[in-house]
């Protein structure tokens, strides 16, 4: 600031005319004056800046120096806690691990020990059977030596039958053998006969005791893949959490679903065995959704079944319909839709109910079309003609009588329960739309395919029937009508008697039973004609 005030005064001397008249060299002196001062004010300037810079920097250095013993002073705060983290990790990675080794420990030694007593047992049938073979030895040892003393008397008995006879065994055989067929053959065929007329008056015994044969017989084919489901699960360790406690989860759902749960070496598998579908269903269902959940437990297992229920319900409204809508059938009683949907669970020799049912209201309804016969009257018999087969394991008598019985409980017209009433033949058919439906179940069930039958196999049945029919003496023909479900012989009357057709129908019903798989039963129809011919000349 002095250098400032100088040059101001050197302005005002300027503009002032007596000091101009200053000379020169006091001029100068006031210049190099002010020069001077500017320097020492520029070098205190200097000196001042640079102490306080000074100082500046120091605090700044001071502050970093704090700022950096605070940052290591955090940084080997969060290194222990770090250090804490991971040890607390370690330990408990650790006792899990041991938990987990100590459990395949344990479940190993069960192994073992189910192992040692497998071989034990093992052991001790392998003793058992070597004290049975030698045995079995034993006796094959006599009896060889007593057949080898019976053929020596045989032996000589013949030869003293020769002897006195004058014919040889083999003569003699073909004799008492031919003599012994015929007497055979007409004693058979008159007892034959009459069996048969005491079997018509006995016709209802009679047709239980084929319908137990038929289902006994056909059981084998179809009875493990209509009665058992399985169910398959995440891993092995869930059998053990479906067992439960001392078996209380397993024993909760067989009381209350009345399906058997049979636990087993399958692997990730639980198999469900029961004869009515609709609760097998409910139990696979409640059993699927617990095994999603994870929590398996008596209340959990009530909740999870009551679940299924209404969701098997549901599905049942829905699927009877669908089949009243794809039908075009409609009015019919909430209650018998229900029964509609009920028949999605049934099958019929591996052939869907429901799809049966279905299939035989649309081809009574085509034929009732083509015919000029009530379209609607045919689909709607059609449609409910196997109703009775929703609650026939649950009430007595035929499927035929129940679906009556139904119908008529939830006022279908007579017309209707007469329609669907004739199509297994137990009432006598009195309209065209009775004989359609009776027709249309006979297409839908026998036609090639339907009933687990490829075409190819369908086609060796036929034959192999007809070939079985054709290889007996004295048949001129032989025909398999209704799929296979009746062959009918003709036979050439002058080498087969009235008598002998029984006994041919016998032996025919045994071949075909022995060599031939077939799904129901075979009718045998032997059929004689004599005709006798002239000419007038």
């Amino acid at each position: 600031m002095l250098h400032v005030k100088i040059v101001y005064l050197i302005l005002k001397i300027g503009e002032n005319e007596s000091i101009r008249e200053v000379n020169t060299i006091n001029f100068l002196n006031v210049v190099a004056i002010v020069l001077a001062g500017s320097g020492v004010g520029g070098f205190a300037g200097y000196i001042i800046r640079k102490s306080i810079a000074e100082k500046k920097i120091g605090s700044a250095e001071e502050l970093a120096k704090k700022m950096i013993k605070d940052s290591e002073q955090e940084a080997v705060t969060i290194k222990k806690e770090k250090l804490l983290e991971a040890k607390e990790e370690i330990h408990r990675t650790r006792a899990e691990n041991e938990r987990e080794v100590k459990e395949r420990r344990n479940e190993l030694q069960r192994f073992e020990r189910r192992v040692i007593q497998k071989e034990e047992t093992l052991d001790k049938k392998m003793d058992n059977l070597e004290k049975r073979e030698e045995n079995l030895k034993l006796k094959l040892k006599e009896i060889q030596n007593k057949d080898a003393e019976i053929e020596g008397i045989k032996a000589q008995q013949i030869e003293k039958l020769e002897s006195i006879s004058s014919l040889t065994s083999e003569q003699a055989k073909e004799i008492i053998l031919s003599d012994a067929e015929k007497k055979t053959r007409h004693e058979m065929s008159i007892m034959i006969k009459d069996i048969e007329n005491k079997a018509k008056d006995e016709a209802d015994k009679k047709s239980k005791e084929i319908i137990t044969q038929a289902i006994q017989r056909c059981a084998a084919d179809h009875v493990a893949e209509t009665t058992v489901t399985v169910v398959n699960l995440p891993n092995d360790e869930m059998k053990g959490r479906i067992i439960g406690r001392e078996g209380r989860n397993i024993r909760t759902l067989e009381t209350l679903t009345g399906i058997d749960l049979i636990i087993d070496d399958t692997p990730e598998a639980v198999i469900l065995s029961g004869f009515d579908p609709i609760r097998r269903e409910v139990a696979r269902i409640a059993l699927e959704k617990l095994i999603a959940d994870g929590r398996i437990h008596p209340a959990r297992i009530e909740e999870m079944i009551e679940k299924a229920k209404k969701e098997v319900e549901e599905t049942i409204k829905e699927e009877g319909e669908r089949a009243t809508f794809e039908t075009g059938v409609h009015g019919l009683h909430p209650e018998l839709v229900k029964l509609l949907g009920r028949l999605k669970y049934r099958t019929s020799y591996g052939q869907n109910v429901l799809k049966h049912a279905i299939e035989v209201s649309h081809l009574a309804g085509i034929m009732a079309s083509e015919i000029g016969a009530d379209v609607k009257m045919a689909k709607r018999a059609g449609l409910l003609h196997d109703i009775g087969k929703a609650v026939d394991h649950e009430v007595e008598g035929t499927h035929v009588e129940i679906g009556m019985e139904l119908l008529r409980k939830y006022k279908e017209s007579k017309e209707v329960i007469h329609n669907m009433s004739t199509h297994h033949g137990d009432y006598e058919p009195e309209t065209l739309e009775a004989i359609l439906v009776t027709a249309a179940d006979a297409v839908s069930a026998a036609r090639p395919g339907a009933r687990r039958e490829t075409l190819e196999s369908y086609i060796k049945r036929l034959e192999k029937l007809e070939e079985i029919c054709n290889s007996f003496d004295g048949v001129e023909k032989s025909f398999a009508i209704q799929a296979g479900r009746e062959v009918r012989i003709i036979v050439k009357p002058e080498f087969v008697a009235d008598e002998e057709i029984y006994l041919m129908a016998k032996e025919v019903t045994s071949r075909i039973e022995n060599e031939l798989e077939y799904p129901g039963q075979i009718k045998v129809n032997v059929i004689r004609e004599s005709r006798a011919i002239e000419y007038a000349k």
